[in-house]
């Protein structure tokens, strides 16, 4: 693995080693507010990525795993928010905050944590072991990513409005994937 790899799989670690506190009660509706929620967070990351990809050239080059790091950091939070949403914080463990931030990102690296099983979802328990190998696959699929950021910092107006874009989207689909499963009945196996 490289280094590039290697410093993405450990940041992916420590954002899930701890699962962000919610200020949001449980709701009657979760599954309306848990959409809102995900507007206001999409358009946070889009402005935080979009600022951060303005410096150009190797300035910029600086500014990428920041920029990453504070997507994932507001992403997080949607989750956490989610499952509170849910009324099910409780059940926020780092198998739940890797699916939900990397479904879309690296699907074949979860695809052992968490399964779907009709309506239900089965959470496998997750050993250092086996969160280190997701996060080294995450990892690489996420170095492909920033090696294309890259080379948006060159062009730094289309490039930040390219990388806001991407942020927004990004963090739709953590909305959706965590509303998807915090709406569907979770057993963990143990």
């Amino acid at each position: 693995m490289s280094q590039p790899d290697s410093r993405l799989a450990t940041a992916v670690l420590a954002l899930v080693a701890q699962r962000p506190d919610s200020t949001q009660p449980a709701s009657a509706h979760p599954a309306v507010a848990a959409r809102k929620l995900s507007q206001q967070a999409a358009a946070k990351a889009a402005a935080a990525a979009g600022a951060l990809a303005l410096p150009p050239g190797p300035l910029g080059w600086l500014t990428i795993l920041p920029e990453m790091m504070a997507v994932w950091r507001i992403q997080a939070q949607l989750v956490a928010d989610i499952a509170a949403l849910y009324g099910r914080s409780s059940e926020l463990g780092q198998a739940q905050m890797l699916y939900c931030l990397f479904r879309h990102t690296a699907a074949q690296g979860l695809r052992d944590l968490i399964v779907r099983v009709g309506e239900r979802v089965l959470v496998r328990p997750a050993t250092t072991a086996v969160l280190k190998q997701i996060a080294t696959s995450i990892g690489l699929k996420l170095s492909e990513r920033a090696l294309g950021k890259s080379v948006a910092r060159w062009m730094p107006l289309v490039g930040a409005a390219g990388v806001s874009a991407y942020a927004w989207y990004d963090t739709q689909q953590v909305g959706k994937a965590a509303l998807e499963l915090f709406e569907r009945e979770m057993v963990v196996e143990g």
